[in-house]
């Protein structure tokens, strides 16, 4: 039988992997979730994960990856802004946010590696705790459509939703992107097909299964039939490890992964299976790039850009490398992306515009948010097909860039303030919230400065006493910031500057910082 999944020291065959997914849906049937019900997983890569992703979907539910690397207050907002109702963990991860799971809306909880079934503790009142597990005839509360591989006939691909992962913006805390049945499956084809995979594949999943990138290596590996290999990243070296004892093909990888997977001592077996390495989350520093050609000589390298609201936009052809490193490359299959203008109105070859995506990768818009949704969401105008009943959205990247004669497109920059760094989109404001709730700073402001490995690290500027202590601050922070949020730099100033409207004026400390950065 074919090898569907590995994690750590087990496989299961495709055969074994669905009969946990349908006892998983089944499991989840039997307490209460029905179609559209929204259940949030907090796991690492495991096989319970994925067997519950798949399983909610089964089911008719909309399934909620949540990061393992956020905490409690992060977590408690997924789960609170998604509305979920069932929450899949574990005994220590659940201990470690539990405080701030009051008030979320949860109704249930459901522990893998818990022995025994059990009551809701007594700081989670109102929430039913019930082990991983299923016993024998669960499958009984299985849908009936469910019963069968295809999907319901009830399902609509285009409108309902399937999933909804988190992402952080310029501002507030993260958003929650909304995607179809249909997003999930044409990403799957369209990626799986530019990247020639095929059944004789074996994926490495290193990447977190809440980004998108991450999630598309198990799509992508299902959609052909091919072996995605699970890991937890820890050390550089455990990926090496991982790509030699499974004959891994296909790696996906963000800059700041791929600069520490450069430092590695690869065994020459591991080197010589790779077929192709690609890079998505940031641009890819040229010497990094020319340094993992001469690491892996047989691999090909796949240049990428996406964003969570489509999943993934362009790619740059392996053949193309060499002529222009630079590029993000062009389209993807099933998408159409055009650059323009303000108005809407197409851009010169050359002139810097807006990356704006069409086609059904284009999700379905932000959880519980019309108002930014309308804003990034909305028709191109002078594309509207007569024969559609409405017009078709588009989505509005925010991002820059330029195209050539040739139609290769070049990355310039974003219109907002978000930070990109490790492969993350982090938000100023939480970074900045944080640093104020811990009382030590009177006004802050984070910013995204160049970094060679991270693509951009997190600098936060604060206006605070001169006997700041920039240890206890940072420390503090990182009691409710994920490790990639916390600043890797503090700098101190009297007052900051501000607008005539009296707001902080960004762009003037923004200046300020790039100046003292260039000296």
């Amino acid at each position: 039988m074919a090898a569907a999944l590995s994690s750590r020291d087990a496989t299961l065959t495709y055969a074994q992997l669905w009969l946990a997914v349908r006892q998983a849906g089944a499991q989840l049937a039997g307490l209460g979730v029905e179609r559209h019900d929204r259940v949030a997983v907090y796991l690492e890569k495991r096989f319970e994960t994925v067997a519950a992703l798949w399983g909610t979907s089964l089911v008719g539910g909309v399934f909620v990856p949540v990061n393992p690397l956020l905490k409690g207050k992060q977590v408690a907002h997924v789960v609170r802004d998604s509305g979920a109702r069932v929450l899949v963990t574990s005994p220590g991860r659940l201990a470690a946010v539990r405080d701030q799971l009051d008030g979320t809306g949860l109704t249930t909880v459901l522990l893998v590696d818990q022995p025994d079934s059990g009551t809701a503790p007594e700081d989670l009142p109102g929430v039913a705790v019930h082990r991983w597990a299923s016993p024998p005839g669960a499958e009984e509360h299985l849908p009936v459509d469910a019963e069968r591989s295809q999907p319901g006939t009830d399902v609509d691909i285009d409108v309902d939703i399937a999933a909804i992962l988190y992402t952080s913006g310029s501002t507030g805390s993260p958003k929650g992107v909304v995607l179809s049945h249909r997003n999930l499956l044409v990403g799957a084809t369209s990626v799986s097909g530019y990247l020639h995979n095929t059944a004789e594949d074996v994926l490495l999943a290193v990447l977190p299964l809440s980004f998108d990138a991450g999630l598309s290596q198990l799509t992508t590996a299902f959609a052909v039939g091919a072996h995605a290999v699970l890991l937890d990243y820890l050390r550089p070296r455990g990926v090496a490890v991982a790509c030699e004892r499974y004959g891994v093909t296909g790696i996906t990888g963000v800059p700041p992964l791929w600069t520490q997977l450069a430092t590695v001592d690869w065994p020459p077996r591991a080197r010589q299976t790779l077929r192709y390495f690609a890079n998505t989350g940031g641009r890819m520093p040229t010497t990094l790039l020319r340094e993992l050609r001469g690491l892996f000589p047989a691999a090909a390298p796949y240049l990428m850009y996406g964003l969570t609201e489509a999943f993934r936009s362009t790619y740059l052809d392996p053949a193309q490398v060499e002529l222009r490193p630079d590029s993000i490359g062009r389209a993807i299959p099933d998408a159409e992306v055009l650059v323009l203008r303000p108005d809407g109105t197409p851009c010169a070859d050359g002139e810097p515009g807006e990356l704006v995506h069409r086609g059904s990768l284009v999700a379905l818009g932000y959880w519980n948010d019309p108002e930014r949704t309308a804003a990034r969401f909305r028709p191109v105008p002078g594309y509207d097909e007569p024969w559609r009943a409405a017009p078709e959205p588009a989505v509005w990247s925010g991002d820059t860039v330029v195209r050539d004669t040739e139609g290769y497109l070049y990355f310039v920059g974003r219109a907002d303030e978000m930070i990109k760094t490790s492969g993350y989109r982090v938000s100023p404001t939480e970074v900045e919230e944080a640093a104020l709730g811990t009382g030590l700073a009177r006004e802050a402001v984070a910013l995204g400065v160049p970094d060679d490995g991270l693509g951009q690290r997190v600098l936060l500027v604060v206006a605070a006493p001169a006997a700041l202590d920039e240890d206890r601050l940072l420390n503090e922070m990182r009691q409710s910031l994920p490790t990639f949020m916390v600043p890797a730099e503090i700098r101190r100033v009297d007052t900051l500057p501000r607008n005539p409207n009296g707001k902080l004026d960004r762009a003037a400390i923004r200046t300020q910082v790039a100046a003292e950065v260039s000296a």
